[in-house]
């Protein structure tokens, strides 16, 4: 039975990838840069997720107007787990949310048909004065998942599910220090 509150995600030695859906003109001044410009916004929280499943019911397999397009972020697991030890989870006192650098909200993992799994998926905020440091250190690449996307909900669309999960990225448990999980599981 999986954990109630466990980061999964798509992971190497040195790096975790985050999913970010955008407009394309976001998603395509972004890939051209290799990271982050105009017109992204530096001026507010950027919501990063390692669960490919859950930015799918978010975006709605790229078709929400605004998310039309899914980046694959990869990241530094050093800027990873420098933004988790500055989270503070969204359920905590309202004071000390409106102060804090990161914010971390849980919400139930989805199947690829948008139900919801008796698990939760973890999202980070990185806040505004963060988000330069997350946009030019810790970023290493960004991937254009849109086509991959559009394929697989076309597979599950016509009953074709077990062929569109070949598609999905390959998520498991994060490791993490017992500090970082204190700080970011509901509940300790």
């Amino acid at each position: 039975m999986t954990p109630q509150y466990q980061i999964r995600a798509d992971y190497d030695a040195r790096t975790i990838v985050v999913y970010q859906a955008y407009s394309p003109a976001i998603a395509d001044a972004a890939l051209r840069a290799g990271r982050f410009v105009a017109p992204f916004s530096f001026h507010r929280m950027t919501w990063i997720k390692p669960s490919f499943m859950w930015l799918m019911h978010r975006s709605n397999w790229a078709r929400k107007p605004g998310q039309e397009r899914v980046l694959a972020v990869r990241m530094t697991r050093e800027g990873w787990e420098e933004a988790l030890s500055q989270a503070v989870l969204t359920t905590a006192d309202p004071a000390a949310v409106s102060q804090a650098a990161v914010h971390v909200q849980w919400d139930p993992e989805r199947s690829p048909r948008g139900a919801a799994l008796n698990h939760y998926s973890i999202q980070v905020g990185v806040g505004r004065h963060l988000i330069r440091t997350f946009s030019d250190d810790w970023v290493v690449s960004l991937t254009d998942l849109t086509p991959q996307v559009r394929k697989a909900s076309a597979l599950i669309q016509t009953g074709h599910a077990a062929k569109a999960q070949r598609l999905f990225p390959t998520e498991r448990v994060y490791p993490m220090a017992r500090t970082l999980e204190d700080i970011v599981s509901p509940g300790r």
